[in-house]
């Protein structure tokens, strides 16, 4: 019988999964479209590898074991899986058709939903990858400022431009991989000290799981605003989840340019790119971002209707509080077993759970916790990306799961010996650690 959301008395039967993953050998490279979803990240021989459906909060993988997901797709699963309003939106639409030889009225809608709300959004632009319009919005300011340097921090996908400052920059130019250069979340010296004349753009998440120090994103956005350097806000985690309108909402701060994906359309596949009408304009001559795809009428009503829910449920209140109660549960569990080595950080709706190198492996203690949890009728990737849908029995019962799979690691810890608790191999470290944090170009702005 197939695992269920309880105290299981065996790790689940994943033998489809296995079936699938050899099919895949030799066929679809790292086994993956998307890294995070990818078998690297995720105890190997515990772990389910392909998810059959979810429904709400919770989904079910191909041998048929149910889980509560705090993954959520990666981040696009705002509301639930199979939300009903967004899942009706859709049927409606495709009865009349996908995608048209002109435009649909779908896209004024929808954009003027997203000025409604977004406060820089004079225009918007669709396209379909979060990737897409991130580098939209640098070559519109390269474009504007006539300038080509990037100042980037966090992560803003996989096309040239950015991904060079990473590990995994094989196959790029030297010559565009010259061009960017990071600098430090909350320290605006690292910005002062690496943005100069030539300096096109500084992008950034607003957050990613740090919080905000001393006003950082209002000195950033006048740092950028001396320089004549125009400040981008890479919104794909935090657009519609940490407000309606997104990180410029909740901070009260307003960038020339904005991206958004993942929240948008609660799964569909859609981003968005808003700003300044005298900068987005150049689309119109003078910068080339035009996709077939970017009008493709499922995904603009998905997101249409995602965005009213948003707002007429108060979505961000919601994941707010159910984040929180599960941030603060697990600190406390932590904290009343003395286990000073583990914590829970972050916004309350996408918090990340953390393991100190001085106490062992991280890696290998990230594992035990996902065995066990998985264990449990728990999906957990180390993060806790909450959706509309995580009720509070939900959290109730996780918490359980924490106060129950702790003492198992503390015991692992104490020993000194985490490897021995394993059931299968280790998770491999995250994608989005870059090799060169804080590089310089090699001229300053004097």
């Amino acid at each position: 019988m197939a695992n269920s959301i309880k105290f299981n008395d065996n790790y689940p039967d994943i033998s489809k999964s296995e079936e699938l993953f050899k099919r895949s050998e030799g066929l679809i490279p790292a086994h993956t479209q998307t890294l995070a979803k990818g078998p690297t990240q995720w105890i190997k021989g515990i772990a389910p590898k392909y998810l059959q459906r979810g429904k709400g909060s919770h989904v079910w993988d191909v041998d048929g074991n149910e889980y509560i997901d705090y993954n959520m797709g990666i981040g696009p699963i705002v509301l639930g899986y199979c939300y009903d309003k967004t899942d009706e939106a859709i049927r409606r639409q495709l009865t009349d058709g996908i995608t048209f030889s002109l435009v649909h009225p779908l896209e004024i809608e929808l954009s003027e939903k997203i000025r409604s709300v977004v406060p820089n959004a004079e225009n918007v632009r669709f396209s379909k990858t979060g990737c897409d319009v991130t580098t939209a919005a640098v070559r519109l300011a390269r474009a504007f400022t006539k300038r080509e340097k990037v100042l980037c921090c966090g992560y803003h996908g996989w096309h040239d431009w950015y991904i060079s400052v990473t590990d995994k920059s094989a196959g790029i130019p030297k010559s565009t991989g010259e061009l960017t250069f990071t600098f430090n979340y909350n320290d605006i010296n690292s910005v002062i000290d690496s943005i100069d004349e030539d300096t096109a753009c500084v992008i950034l998440e607003p957050f990613v799981f740090e919080e905000q120090k001393n006003n950082f994103l209002s000195e950033l956005a006048e740092v950028c605003r001396k320089n004549g350097t125009l400040l981008i806000f890479d919104e794909m985690w935090t657009g519609f989840r940490i407000a309606p309108g997104g990180a410029q909402e909740y901070f009260g701060i307003k960038p020339d340019l904005a991206c958004y994906s993942k929240a948008i359309a609660n799964g569909m596949p859609i981003s968005a790119l808003t700003g300044r009408q005298d900068i987005m304009r150049l689309i119109e001559k003078d910068v080339f971002f035009y996709t077939t795809f970017g009008g493709e009428a499922l995904s603009l009503a998905a997101a249409l209707a995602t965005i009213n829910e948003i707002i007429e449920k108060n979505v961000p209140l919601y994941l707010q509080a159910q984040g929180r109660k599960l941030k603060d549960g697990y600190n406390n569990i932590a904290s009343e077993l003395g286990m000073d080595f583990t914590k829970c950080s972050g916004y309350p709706c996408r918090t990340i759970i953390t393991f100190d190198a001085k106490a062992g492996n991280p890696l290998e203690m990230k594992s035990l916790v996902q065995q066990e949890m998985i264990k449990r009728g728990v999906l957990w990737g180390g993060f806790h990306n909450i959706c509309y849908m995580h009720s509070d029995e939900d959290i109730a019962y996780t918490l359980k799961a924490y106060a129950d799979v702790l003492p198992v690691l503390k015991k692992a810890v104490d020993e000194r010996n985490v490897k021995s608790y394993l059931k299968g191999e280790a998770v491999e470290p995250v994608f989005r650690k870059t090799t060169n944090f804080n590089t310089k170009p090699d001229t300053k702005l004097k």
